[in-house]
């Protein structure tokens, strides 16, 4: 059972790629994104791993467009071959349909491969409308943002996880501390939902049930960025099971 604060904004990694539904490549990107997040005190509210499939890729991007104050890491697709279709479905889900050459797009991918420029490389600078360019440190080919919100990066990791961690950076600004309080109770879960149920909207739950040593166990978790907040919610937990004489471990940071 889970309750998510409402009034954060909603962070999303899509990760598209036939190559890691098959199992021909293994993901890296969900753990990296996690992680980075987690660094600015902000959480994933949800990873989407789908096929090169241009409808579903559009379908997903509108559908993430349709939360409020949704922010949007994709990864792949925005490449030059015929199976990059993320340019043109962000083009789709978000704009007019179209794609339009960038100049200053152009003029880098001109400029950094030279010589060994093919008319479709040159496609990678054939962006949505009012597109904005993300500095590639690894090889110089730009990636693309729209709106401030939505951040279409490169499939290779060496290439988008350096650009996210600059991304963060900006889009943060700063760190903020989320405060969590766990523990694992000698019961079923069901003997607790009286006390989630009193749990405020700036709280963030979770309600972990798990068969351990032939009896039910489970483990809640609290967080807030609000401290007093999480130490109070916290603490009505402790004192359910305190009153009904139900043992406890705490387990901070689960």
């Amino acid at each position: 059972m889970q309750k998510s604060l409402e009034r954060e904004p909603k962070i999303f990694a899509l990760i598209i790629g036939t190559e890691i539904l098959n199992r021909r490549r293994v993901d890296a990107h969900f753990d990296f994104v996690s992680t980075l997040l987690e660094e600015y005190g902000r959480k994933l509210s949800g990873s989407f791993i789908i096929e090169d499939d241009p409808e579903l890729i559009v379908k997903t991007i509108r559908f993430i467009d349709s939360l409020p104050n949704s922010i949007l890491f994709s990864f792949g697709g925005i490449g030059s071959t015929p199976d990059d279709y993320t340019r043109k479905c962000s083009a789709i889900a978000l704009r007019d349909g179209n794609l339009y050459r960038h100049q200053e797009a152009e003029e880098i991918i001109k400029e950094k491969l030279g010589s060994q420029i093919s008319p479709h490389s040159l496609n990678m600078a054939d962006l949505p409308k009012g597109s904005a360019l993300i500095e590639n440190p690894f090889n110089g080919m730009p990636a693309f943002s729209l709106d401030e919100r939505y951040f279409f990066v490169p499939g290779f990791p060496q290439m988008s996880h350096p650009m996210l961690t600059n991304i963060a950076l900006e889009l943060f600004k700063e760190k903020r501390s989320y405060y969590r309080h766990s523990l694992t109770a000698k019961c079923r879960e069901s003997e607790l939902i009286e006390v989630m149920q009193q749990m405020p909207q700036s709280v963030d739950f979770s309600s972990l049930p798990k068969w351990q040593d032939d009896a039910w166990v489970v483990t809640i978790s609290v967080a807030s960025y609000y401290k007093a907040i999480a130490k109070e919610s916290f603490a009505l937990y402790i004192e359910h099971l305190e009153s009904k004489d139900i043992g406890y471990t705490l387990t901070d940071g689960v």
